[in-house]
């Protein structure tokens, strides 16, 4: 990181448009917006940079006129349907997650990402110190998922996935592995990893000679889906966020689990879409 002239230790020093992520105000592609526009200042001065390096404790940056806040720290659970991007936007104009969750009332990302063919949990904040331990594997946040695959999976190719199959990136850390049930032609496992690397699952199940015809995150940490509908998201509890690292406290903090929009259970391999169309 680079130090300040003349400084005797390193300084917090970010670019300018991370400055916005950072405090939960923003994207950085809205940061870039913004700072073309000419609407940031830096001390007072106008700077259209947006890899201009700015220091934490020393510069005052405003927008519009007003100094920088952070914003209250929100975490969200969401229910990913099949078809949606784990992303802020799409050239194609494709669906994604954001559009579930206009009305959370923050600028939040996502920790972590599911695939476009994947559904399930998807923690969503804007305390990226949080996100940051969530995602890093040297914590071992388990994930556990759903899985129908075919052909089905027979003991000794569970015991290869308990063992840990090697990978094209680098062998996979030990699984755990249950059988739920088997139907004609399928398998239906819970498995559980402490990585997170892309379309990691699928990979897992093709070494062992089978393949995922359908996959649902069920449970991040202790977070399980319990009565979460499709489509839908609801604040972390305190209990949550402390139980998967972070620090629940503060006024404003977390949403009233009002906001949670219950229903009956939903089924986990059903596939639908919740029917939300971009507006």
């Amino acid at each position: 990181m680079p130090e300040k002239p003349g400084s005797s230790r390193q300084r917090p020093l970010k670019t300018l448009e991370r400055v916005f992520s950072k405090h939960g105000i923003g994207s950085r592609t809205d940061a870039r917006s913004w700072i073309g526009a000419g609407r940031v200042r830096v001390n007072g001065k106008i700077v259209k940079d947006a890899d201009h390096w700015v220091d934490l404790e020393r510069d005052r940056i405003t927008l519009d006129g007003k100094p920088l806040q952070s914003a209250a720290k929100l975490y969200i659970l969401l229910y990913k349907p099949k078809g949606y991007l784990t992303s802020y936007g799409d050239p194609e104009g494709r669906l994604t997650v954001y559009d579930l969750v206009t009305d959370a009332g923050a600028w939040l990302s996502p920790v972590g990402r599911l695939d476009l063919d994947t559904s399930g949990l998807l923690i969503m904040t804007n305390d990226t110190a949080f996100a940051e331990r969530v995602m890093n594997p040297e914590h071992k946040v388990a994930k556990t998922y759903r899985v129908k695959a075919s052909p089905p999976v027979r003991e000794e190719q569970m015991e290869q996935l308990r063992r840990g199959v090697e990978l094209d990136d680098g062998p996979a850390r030990p699984a755990e592995v249950r059988r739920v049930r088997d139907s004609a032609g399928h398998s239906f496992l819970d498995l559980t990893i402490t990585e997170g690397r892309n379309r990691q699952v699928r990979r897992m199940l093709e070494a062992v000679g089978s393949k995922v015809s359908k996959l649902v995150r069920t449970a991040i940490g202790p977070v399980r889906i319990d009565e979460l509908p499709i489509g839908k998201w609801r604040a972390l509890t305190p209990e949550e966020i402390v139980a998967l690292g972070g620090r629940a406290s503060g006024n404003g903090s977390i949403l009233n689990t009002s906001e949670s929009r219950r229903k009956p259970r939903p089924a986990y391999l059903s596939g639908k879409n919740p029917g939300r169309s971009r507006s």
